[in-house]
């Protein structure tokens, strides 16, 4: 009886030092737990701490070589950012910018168009760009993208007309300069540019012209025609009163032909009689369907807006002219 009651406490109290001993090792995995979750968040800060300075130390150690010249030192170290931060556009800029200085355009291209996916509004990184396009002679390309540069800044159209000259858009070029010039912002860059692209587009000598204009006078006196009417018109441009007298009586014999009725806005413009010039042109402008032809509209109405002295027209028609041009 003794012994069976001493068994019965003995599994007792060994029952309920089990159900102690459990108790106590569940709260000492939670107090371990706890402090081991307290001491690894300084952990993974101290390591990324490290990568951090890691990453910066590579960084600066890229440009140090760029600016010296070792591009492909600066490459190297460029790489070593990369697997830290696989996917920084400071970095796939700077490998962009290396490989170009290396004449390796396709990989710049590459690494400027992955940091354009993240930032496709960069100013810096699109005129990064448009050199990389210069560098492989692709004007095109390189216009399309400095037309967003202008778009996010104005200052850069004299870029544009560089580029426009360079791919021998003769005629864009011309027509960007005077909308800059009506600003009274060009440069003496462009104004170079402007002097050159006017000899350039000279006629011939003063005799020649005249011959020429005389045997034009006398077709058009036996044929009443258009044709022969706009090389008077286009020979006779420098020769304000011919172009006047040519153009109004143009306008009566073909009124659909917008060309003429620019020739005599000229005219008129030139002569000072901006009211006249800019009925004129709004009458012309209805019958355009070309939009060279507009923006030479747009250009010259501009001009008698600004001779009236009606600046806010000016700036709204010098506006359309700039969005026609990058049509």
């Amino acid at each position: 009886m003794t012994n069976r009651f001493n068994t019965a406490g003995f599994k007792k109290k060994r029952s309920v030092y089990t159900h102690k001993l459990v108790l106590f090792s569940f709260f000492f995995a939670l107090f371990s737990l706890q402090v081991f979750s307290q001491d690894s968040i300084p952990i993974a800060k101290d390591a990324t701490e490290e990568k951090e300075l890691n990453f910066q130390q590579f960084f600066f150690k890229a440009l140090s070589e760029k600016a010296i010249g070792n591009f492909q030192k600066a490459i190297e170290n460029l790489e070593s950012c990369h697997q830290i931060s696989t996917n920084n556009v400071a970095v796939f800029f700077e490998f962009s910018k290396n490989y170009l200085l290396l004449h390796k355009t396709q990989l710049a291209k590459e690494y400027i168009d992955r940091a354009l996916l993240q930032e496709p509004a960069n100013i810096w990184m699109l005129k990064h760009l448009v050199e990389i396009h210069v560098q492989e002679r692709r004007f095109s390309e390189a216009i399309s993208i400095q037309q967003k540069v202008v778009a996010l800044n104005i200052k850069e159209r004299g870029n544009l007309v560089n580029l426009y000259y360079q791919n021998k858009n003769y005629k864009k070029a011309v027509s960007l300069i005077q909308v800059i010039e009506q600003h009274n912002t060009l440069s003496a860059k462009l104004k170079k540019l402007k002097q050159h692209l006017q000899k350039r587009n000279e006629k011939p000598e003063i005799e020649v012209v005249k011959k020429e204009i005389v045997s034009l006078k006398e077709q058009f006196k036996n044929e009443k025609s258009y044709a022969i009417l706009k090389q008077i018109l286009t020979t006779s441009e420098s020769n304000w009163e011919t172009l006047l007298e040519y153009a109004e009586e143009g306008i009566a014999l073909f009124p659909a032909q917008p060309f003429i009725y620019l020739m005599k806005g000229k005219a008129l413009n030139n002569q000072k009689k901006y009211k006249k010039a800019l009925l004129t042109l709004q009458n012309g402008v209805d019958f355009v369907i070309e939009d060279q032809m507009e923006a030479n509209f747009y250009n010259e109405m501009a001009s008698s807006y600004k001779g009236l002295g009606r600046l806010n027209e000016v700036k709204k028609y010098l506006e359309k002219l700039e969005k026609k041009n990058k049509e």
